[in-house]
């Protein structure tokens, strides 16, 4: 209230007096059916009870107010047509000169400059039997009190505090047994798509306290699932997916690891760690490193390419770690971290303190190595759940007593990493968010070591459809419309599959088996989905009105593609519109678990090195299995070979083998039909380790480990299907070494 005049940032409110007459409520004052109303002041008389009823306003026309009139609520008034900033009388048209009225009349609210729809509310007397519900698009967290207590002048300044940042619609319900005065209100919100703006990036400063960054590492700590070695490549092609989710930090990796692991790294600062959107906007590349010169330089070599680098170095500070793992003293563990962090901040600007074990760790000693951390420059303080050990009480009171004891904890970001051990990551990172962390480390589909990690979809959707009335208003940068492209990158290049009814991402998170559900949905999806798929990229394909056979085009196959989270180029469509051709030819309709399946096949394959031009397979009950296979390498050259095994997958394996000469033993094998019936596509997914594997250090214990690769391969015949995921599986580990080598040779001549 300034100078009786109310302001309203956002939303729209409607405060007003007025006489009985005959059915109808007339107005002392005036409603403006803008982007504001007006109306004189009122005092709570027994007189006042009256009705709201609102409409949104483009155009009112006739069946608008025949519907009012059905409802008993302009009983009495003559139907007429009400057109913009008209507004109904006693029956009446009556033009409102909204300016006029800004002028002259004593109380007033001003037009608000929102993005709102324009609204138009009647007043009557008429109360139907039973409260009617009406949606205001207004927007607001949950309020409940009186309207009367919310407009009060002397209180109103401090009440428009509801009024927050994103317009929800808000379901009002008013008992008709009770004056409007003295009616309670309830709000039910349901969020809008409209981004609020991101802060600008300070490390260990944001400037809006319910702003939660996102940190994701699924390039670091993704990667160290079995079986989901990634390539440079591939690795780059992640890193520019999630700049499109709009992630607030990458970890792109360790790069300490190995030769592969510093390139990748590198090449992401360089090629995703410069691109600024029109916003702003560009990813803190963040490399992660032990507390010890040589993994912090080796960091900073290559992070220091991009716009905003970050370096993470870690140090475990439970008991069992201390005595077991680094066989050091506390004392001891405090001057490593306090040099080291020392160190990182002389080299970058913006340096991140993990606490590893910090869950299980003794609390005054997490208290003080935390404060020494912040001493000496760290901008942001890690505290991992490494073994998912807490619950989400324990979790966000310990993030509340780090908050309340750690000297110097203001000047600093708390971020929370939580380990999947007994499926409660997710929640314990909300826990931490609510107890005052304000950034979140995350994995795509939730993947990572053992159970994996927090997932960064439904960590982020829980904050967008939660943030404002059960989590005090948080709120993240995600688009989260690139959801689906991310998780479906994922699953084909790391080869992790999630389930079927993973939440936000798996096959079955929107479907609906039970009648009573279907029943509801078919009345109103909102019956029993909290989240629409297009907020996560994802279009209904019952709703696509899209039915792909052998007369399809290439527009409609991108298109499905493009509903399925699947972005593809015109060489990738191509690519993949010649084998969904052969594959409608035998089969009358293709489901999107084959185009799926074909996708994976042709499309996220690795670089190509060998490649299956023709097999043939003897197989019965006789005698032994014979394959002949012919593959093309790199160089246009064509070999063959034959050999013969206890199978005919055995037996084709072993004339691949014959033909690469890079022997590698197969770890796992795994074939699934995609649909029903004897047509059905099939697909095979292994995981081999060579004989001469290329290793790297792994980023917590230290040890040295051998990677290990995936491959798989689609088609209707499962023996075919299984050949492709084998030369797909041994490209990607012909792929790396060649890499390596690549790189060592490099190196040798610059010397």
């Amino acid at each position: 209230m300034e100078g009786g005049i109310l302001k309203i940032v956002r939303g729209e409110f409607l405060v007003m007096k007025g006489t009985r007459q005959r059915n109808l409520y007339f107005l002392d004052g005036y409603i403006v059916t803008m982007r504001a109303v007006v109306s004189s002041s009122f005092d709570d008389e027994a007189s006042d009870i009256s009705q709201l009823w609102q409409m949104r306003l483009r155009h009112v026309g006739e069946k608008a107010l025949q519907g009012l009139v059905k409802q008993c609520l302009l009983k009495g008034a003559k139907t007429s047509k009400l057109d913009f900033c008209e507004h109904c009388v006693m029956g009446k048209q009556t033009r409102v000169k909204s300016l006029r009225l800004f002028l002259r009349h004593r109380s007033l609210i001003t037009r608000c400059e929102n993005e709102l729809e324009p609204v138009v509310l009647y007043a009557v007397t008429e109360l139907p039997e039973r409260p009617v519900i009406m949606e205001w698009s207004l927007s607001s967290l949950t309020y409940k009190g009186s309207i009367s207590e919310a407009i009060q002048p002397t209180s109103i300044s401090t009440k428009l505090s509801f009024f927050s940042q994103n317009p929800s619609p808000i379901l009002y319900r008013y008992n008709p047994n009770k004056p409007f005065f003295k009616t309670s209100i309830s709000c039910s919100l349901h969020q809008h798509q409209r981004q609020r703006s991101r802060p600008e990036y300070v490390p260990g400063r944001i400037s809006d306290p319910n702003y939660v960054r996102i940190f994701d590492t699924t390039l670091r700590d993704g990667e160290q699932s079995p079986g989901a070695a990634l390539t440079s490549k591939e690795k780059l092609n992640i890193a520019r997916q999630l700049a499109k989710l709009r992630v607030d930090i990458i970890e792109a990796g360790f790069p300490a690891a190995s030769k592969d692991d510093f390139e990748a790294v590198k090449m992401i600062a360089k090629e995703v760690g410069n691109v600024v959107d029109e916003d702003g906007y560009v990813p803190v590349i963040c490399g992660l490193s032990r507390c010890n010169e040589k993994d912090i330089k080796t960091v900073w070599e290559a992070v220091k390419y991009a716009k905003r680098p970050r370096i993470n170095t870690f140090i475990a500070t439970s008991d069992i770690h201390l005595e077991y793992k680094l066989r050091k003293t506390k004392q001891e563990v405090i001057e490593i971290a306090r040099s080291m962090v020392k160190f990182a901040r002389s080299v970058c600007h913006d340096v991140e303190f993990s606490a590893e074990d910090a869950a299980r760790s003794d609390r005054e000693f997490l208290y003080e190595i935390l404060g020494e951390a912040i001493k000496a420059g760290a901008s942001t303080l890690n505290i991992p759940d490494t073994v998912g050990i807490t619950m989400p009480s324990e979790f966000g009171k310990l993030i509340a007593d780090i908050k309340a004891n750690t000297p110097g904890i203001e000047n600093v970001i708390i971020s929370t990493h939580c380990q999947n051990d007994l499926g409660l990551s997710t929640a314990n990172t909300i826990a931490g968010a609510v107890a005052g962390a304000r950034q979140l480390e995350v994995t795509v589909n939730g993947i990572g070591e053992r159970a994996g990690n927090a997932s960064l979809e439904e960590v982020v959707m829980a904050i967008k459809c939660c943030g404002d009335h059960a989590l005090g208003g948080l709120y993240t940068g995600i688009n989260t419309r690139h959801i689906v492209t991310a998780s479906k990158l994922v699953e084909e290049y790391t080869g992790l599959y999630v389930q079927p009814h993973k939440a936000i991402v798996g096959a079955n998170a929107f479907a609906h088996e039970s009648g009573i559900h279907q029943d509801g949905m078919l009345k109103h999806k909102g019956t029993y989905e909290i989240i629409s798929p297009e907020d996560i990229g994802l279009e209904r394909s019952n709703e696509a009105g899209i039915v792909l056979g052998k007369l399809s085009g290439r527009h409609a196959l991108k298109d499905r593609l493009k509903e399925l989270g699947y972005e593809l180029d015109d060489e990738q469509l191509g690519t993949i519109f010649w084998r969904f051709k052969a594959v409608a030819e035998m089969k009358k309709r293709i489901t999107d678990a084959d185009l799926i399946a074909l996708v994976s096949d042709e499309v996220f394959q690795p670089e190509f090195v060998w490649k299956l031009l023709d097999m043939q397979i003897t197989c019965g009950t006789l005698g032994l299995s014979t394959a002949t296979v012919k593959l093309i390498g790199v160089d246009g050259e064509e070999h063959v070979a034959c050999a013969v095994g206890t199978g005919p997958v055995d037996s084709a394996y072993k004339a691949v083998d014959l033909i690469v000469k890079e022997p590698a033993t197969l770890l796992e094998y795994s074939m699934n039909a995609v649909t029903e019936g004897i047509d059905a596509i099939a697909t095979t997914r292994v995981l081999i380790r060579g004989e001469k594997n290329p290793s790297s250090t792994h980023a917590v214990t230290g040890e040295t480990v051998q990677r290990t690769f995936s491959g798989a391969g689609a088609g209707m015949d499962i023996v075919v299907s299984s050949v492709k995921a084998y030369i797909g599986a041994l490209n990607k580990m012909l792929g790396f070494k060649d890499q390596l080598q690549t790189k060592t040779s490099k190196e040798r001549t610059t010397v």
